[in-house]
């Protein structure tokens, strides 16, 4: 199975569909530097974000322009990474699912709108789940699937692997662990945005 594939565009309308009717409010790009242009448009100047790890929003740029200092955001990451004492930096870690806006990305996108997302703590299923105010979601097209079954496949024969493989590549030599699954089936209208991007993006 090829796990990066780019479907065809009957397939992202499909999953397009899936998603809206499941109150996940899909928009959809042609490229990363769109996306970036997506999420500066869709927060609000001001707002209080929080984003989960996610190599897709490193591609797309986001992070980088998180860290240049030019964003209009209050990023509570940079209040979490001030704090040294560790046990008031697990207590930030834990109010900053509570964000008014929470942003990452998910393993698999199914056809009919299903969203699977992993985490070793859960972390970033804190927020997703219901936590914060306003969630976003940007996923490559790559990321489709054609329903539950293969989302699971593509977590374990995909994902897993190139997650263990970057942990242990950054210093951390016990790997990953998958920690903390979610399927996301419908939410309440308005909280969550799911921005998908025609491209090759994250794993």
């Amino acid at each position: 199975m090829d796990w990066n594939r780019i479907p065809d565009e009957a397939t992202i309308q499909k999953t397009m569909e899936g998603l809206k009717k499941r109150n996940f409010n899909p928009l959809i790009v042609d490229d990363r530097t769109a996306a970036l242009a997506k999420l500066k448009e869709l927060i609000p100047p001001g707002a209080d974000i929080m984003e989960g790890a996610s190599t897709t929003l490193e591609e797309i740029g986001f992070i980088a322009y998180l860290m240049s200092g030019q964003q209009p955001w209050q990023n509570w990451k940079d209040r979490i990474f001030a704090e040294k004492d560790r046990e008031k930096q697990a207590k930030l870690r834990r109010e900053s699912t509570m964000a008014g806006y929470f942003l990452g990305s998910v393993q698999a996108i199914t056809e009919d709108g299903i969203v699977l997302g992993v985490d070793a703590t859960g972390s970033r299923q804190g927020g997703y789940v219901f936590s914060a105010a306003h969630v976003i979601w940007v996923s490559g097209v790559n990321k489709l699937v054609v329903d539950v079954d293969a989302a699971f496949r593509r977590v374990n024969e995909h994902c897993f692997p190139l997650e263990d493989a970057r942990q242990k590549k950054t210093g951390n030599p016990a790997g990953t662990v998958i920690g903390k699954t979610v399927l996301y089936e419908n939410e309440a209208p308005g909280r969550i945005t799911t921005i998908l991007i025609r491209e090759k993006l994250g794993f």
